[in-house]
Formats: structure tokens, C-alpha cells, sequence
């Protein structure tokens, strides 16, 4: 198949874009290197500099005639969603219709889209939460990855236009971007291995759910050749709070640092966790990857990339 890879030179869509090609697929990378590395893009990948809301991108549907997207790009932080609504909406809501359009016009057979199973869910009611749970996002990031949830729903019944919804729990691994606010493994693998002091935010009892890259790419492979259109959890049910991690990166770097707080984010939920059941039950796919061995895998990474930037 030829599948376009949005936000390929970013950390997931990277990993997806190079399991991809080990299947046997033509991918297209298209990114605008605005959070992503060049570095990150497979060899054997085709690279297109641009961003999901050039109006541009149509033209490349109608010459490139893909069968997939696989929809990766995106305002990820919270905290900056938080900062500038508009900004976040125009990438995440906008950019995707801008893609989603395109789809319809040139018979795309799936569109797969990269949701967050923290943010849509909001302040959780029951634990881990499943794909039935209510979904009363509290940031704009949440809001406008959901909004691209119900225009999906739209699409499919407009146009027929299938797709697959994951809703990541907290993705970590090799190429996560350290030098952002999202991503707390990366950017506490690459201060404590620099010597720097990482800062906890508010008391360090927010939990979530860290689920590694490479089962993350799993769900991918899995879900590419599943008809019909889907949502779907991709978590380990398993909570584990700042401290705690914090903790289990020290150990595993060596190193003999205290914990130090700063102010609490906004818009930072206290509880985030979700159960991949459904995923298990239709598709035979459970998390592989225990959270100290992915942590250990994480560090290596960073000890030999902390010039990542």
C-alpha cells in the first residue's frame, strides 16, 4: 500500500513510518519540521517538507493517489494548547480537515488517526477508563483532538470514508522531542543525564499511563489492515505517578538527585489511565514492554543522542 505518514519526522509517527517500510510499504513522510528531526525519517522513506494546512496538500493527494493516512501531526502540549487555543485548533482541527477533505476528493481507502486516551477522557470517573467512558476533555488539546474524533464520525457517514482512532495513553521511547513541555521521560532523560535538576510539577501525585513506542507501533501495524472503522484504547492500565518515575530514572542513570516541585501546570489532569481490553479482544494486542525495561531502553538512547537538538 502507499501511506502517507503525517508528522513522520516526529517521535511515534517516525517508529510507525519505519514499520511501514519493513512491511513492505511506500510511505511518504510529509512534516514541517517544526517539532520534528529530518534525522528521525527512514531512508527509504520519501520526505515532503509542508504543513497539513497548506492548501497544497490536495495536490499531492491527486498526484500521490494514496490507499492510507496515517495521521500523526499535530499541536501536541497541553500546556501550550492551554496558552493559545486558536493555535492548537487551527493545527489539530483545521489541518485535519484540510487532510480529511483531500481523503474524501481521492478515494483514500482509511484514514487513521493518532487521539490521546489521557486527554479526551478528562477527569476520570472510573479507572482505567475504557473506550465507553465519557469524554469531557479539560484542556483544548483534549478538545480538539475529540473534535476530530466526532468529525471523523462524520465523514464516515457522509462519504464512507473508514478509519481507525487509537487513543494513545503516555507514548514514551527513543526520539521522544526533550526540549518541549510534553513528553516528562525524554525531557528528565536528557536533564538528569546533563547533570540539570529536573522540576516536578505541583506534588508529583499525577499518574499516568506510560505505554512504550514500540507497542505503540504494534497497534499501528495491527490496526492497518482492519476494515471497517474503529476506536480503540492503546494503554497498560497500569498507573504510575512523577515521583515514582522520577524515582526509576534516578536508579537507572545512577544518579543520587532529590525530588524538586515546582508550581502545578494548568490544565494537567491528576489521574490518567486506561485499560486496551477491546484492543485485546479483536485485534490479540497487549502491551509487551514493562515500564523499567522501557525506561532502560529510553536512557540508552539518550546517552548516546543528547545532542538530539
Amino acid at each position: 500500500m502507499k501511506i502517507l505518514v503525517t508528522g513522520g519526522a516526529g517521535f511515534i509517527a517516525s517508529h510507525v513510518a519505519d514499520a511501514f517500510i519493513e512491511e513492505g510499504h511506500d510511505v511518504i513522510v510529509l512534516d514541517d519540521l517544526s517539532t520534528g528531526f529530518e534525522k528521525n525519517i527512514n531512508a527509504k522513506a520519501r520526505f515532503l517538507k509542508m504543513n497539513i494546512c497548506d492548501p497544497e496538500v490536495d495536490n499531492l493527494f491527486g498526484e500521490e493517489q494514496f490507499d492510507v493516512v496515517n495521521h500523526h501531526a499535530a499541536q501536541m502540549d497541553v500546556r501550550k494548547s492551554v496558552a493559545d487555543p486558536a493555535f492548537d485548533a487551527n493545527v489539530n482541527i483545521l489541518g485535519t480537515i484540510n487532510l480529511l477533505q483531500s481523503s474524501v476528493k481521492h478515494g483514500i481507502r482509511k484514514f487513521m488517526f493518532s487521539s490521546t486516551g489521557g486527554a479526551v477522557y478528562g477527569e476520570q470517573l472510573f479507572f482505567p477508563a475504557n473506550e465507553s467512558h465519557q469524554t469531557n476533555p479539560v484542556s483544548p488539546y483534549g478538545i480538539s483532538k475529540l473534535s476530530v474524533e466526532k468529525y471523523l464520525n462524520f465523514y464516515h457517514k457522509e462519504y464512507n470514508l473508514n478509519y481507525t482512532i487509537l487513543r494513545y495513553a503516555n507514548v514514551y521511547g527513543p526520539r521522544q522531542n526533550p526540549f518541549g513541555e510534553a513528553g516528562v521521560v525524554s525531557i528528565f532523560c536528557n536533564k538528569m543525564l546533563s547533570g540539570e535538576q529536573p522540576i516536578i510539577n505541583g506534588d508529583g501525585k499525577q499518574t499516568r499511563d506510560y505505554v512504550y513506542v514500540q507497542d505503540v507501533v504494534k497497534a499501528n501495524l495491527l490496526t492497518l489492515a482492519e476494515a471497517g472503522s474503529s476506536v480503540y484504547n492503546v494503554g497498560t492500565a497500569i498507573e504510575t505517578n512523577v515521583n515514582e518515575l522520577f524515582s526509576m530514572l534516578n536508579d537507572i542513570i545512577g544518579n543520587d538527585q532529590t525530588e524538586k516541585h515546582g508550581p502545578a501546570a494548568p490544565g494537567e489532569q491528576l489521574r490518567s489511565v486506561i485499560t486496551s481490553d477491546k484492543l485485546f479482544e479483536n485485534l490479540d494486542w497487549k502491551p509487551s514492554i514493562k515500564l523499567e525495561d522501557g525506561l532502560k531502553y529510553t536512557v540508552s538512547f539518550f546517552e548516546t543522542n543528547l545532542s538530539l537538538k
